[in-house]
C-alpha cells in the first residue's frame, strides 16, 4: 500500500519543497535499514546522541529523494536535485500522525497488548494461534515505542485481516500517542511490574497511564487478581467487555 508524497504531505500537514513525483510505501528512520530508496520517506528524527538530519546527504546518495525533516538543509534546491523535503515543526510528530491516519484505512480487529513484561511473548504467542488461518500484522521484534509503534502499525496493508501490537512507555504522557496510532479494538493488559518505576510517581499511576491504550476498546483481558490492576480498571469506567 502505497501513498503519493503529495497525500503524504496534506496527512502530516508538513510544507513541501520540491515537486519530484513519488509514492511512498516504505518509512525509514534508521538509515541502517534502507531497502527501497525509490519509495521510502525518510523521518529526521533527533534524540539525545542523534541528528537525523545529518545522515540525509549519505541516504541521498543511496538513492532515497524523500525526506520529512524540522529544517532545510542548506541550498537544499542545488544540492539535492530533484528531492522532496517536508518540513513539519516534529518530524516524530509526523511520523505518528501520518501511521494513526494509515490506522484510519482499516476496520479490522486490532489487539494492543501491553504490561510491564510479557509483551512481545503474548504477541507472538496470539500470532501463533492466529496465523493458521488469517493473515496477521503484527510488530516487528519488540517495536513498542513511541517510534517502534508507528512503524509496525504502517505495516497493516490490504492483506491483513487481522492487527496485534504492543505498546511500551517508560514516562508519564506517551501512552496517548500510542493510542491513537494502534486503536486497538481487544486490549490485553499482561501484569503490573516494577520496570521504570522511576519515572511514575506510584504504581497506580502507572497503571492508569498504561490503561489509556484501552479506553475506546471494545475487549479487555486484564490479570484481575492483581488488586491494583483491578482498581485502576474499575476507576477507568471501561465501557467495553472485561475478560479477568
Amino acid at each position: 500500500m502505497t501513498y503519493s508524497i503529495e497525500k503524504v504531505t496534506t496527512l502530516i500537514g508538513a510544507r513541501r519543497y520540491g515537486d519530484q513525483a513519488a509514492n511512498i510505501g516504505f518509512l525509514l528512520t534508521d538509515s541502517r535499514s534502507l531497502c527501497f530508496p525509490e519509495e521510502t520517506l525518510f523521518f529526521a528524527l533527533k534524540s539525545g546522541r542523534r541528528n537525523g538530519h545529518e545522515f540525509i546527504p549519505d541516504l541521498y546518495r543511496r538513492g532515497v529523494r524523500n525526506f520529512v525533516v524540522d529544517a532545510l538543509p542548506q541550498d537544499y534546491a542545488t544540492t539535492y536535485p530533484g528531492s522532496n523535503f517536508l518540513k513539519v515543526i516534529s518530524p516524530l510528530e509526523a511520523l505518528q500522525r501520518l501511521a494513526e491516519r494509515h490506522r484510519d484505512e482499516f476496520n479490522i480487529p486490532v489487539v494492543g497488548v501491553t504490561g510491564s513484561n510479557g509483551k512481545t511473548i503474548v504477541k507472538e504467542w496470539l500470532y501463533q494461534l492466529l496465523s493458521p488461518s488469517l493473515s496477521v500484522t503484527r510488530s516487528p521484534r519488540s517495536y513498542n515505542s513511541q517510534i517502534g509503534v508507528p512503524l509496525s502499525v504502517w505495516l497493516l496493508g490490504e492483506q491483513s485481516q487481522v492487527g496485534v501490537f504492543e505498546a511500551g512507555i517508560s514516562q508519564p504522557g506517551e501512552m496517548q500517542a500510542l493510542r491513537n496510532i494502534i486503536q486497538p479494538t481487544i486490549g490485553v493488559f499482561t501484569c503490573l511490574g516494577s520496570a521504570h518505576q522511576e519515572n511514575f510517581e506510584s504504581m497506580e499511576q502507572k497503571c492508569t497511564e498504561k490503561l489509556q491504550l484501552f479506553r475506546d476498546a471494545q475487549t479487555l483481558i486484564y490479570p484481575a487478581d492483581d488488586p491494583i490492576v483491578s482498581k485502576c480498571v474499575e476507576q477507568m469506567d471501561f465501557r467495553g467487555k472485561l475478560i479477568p
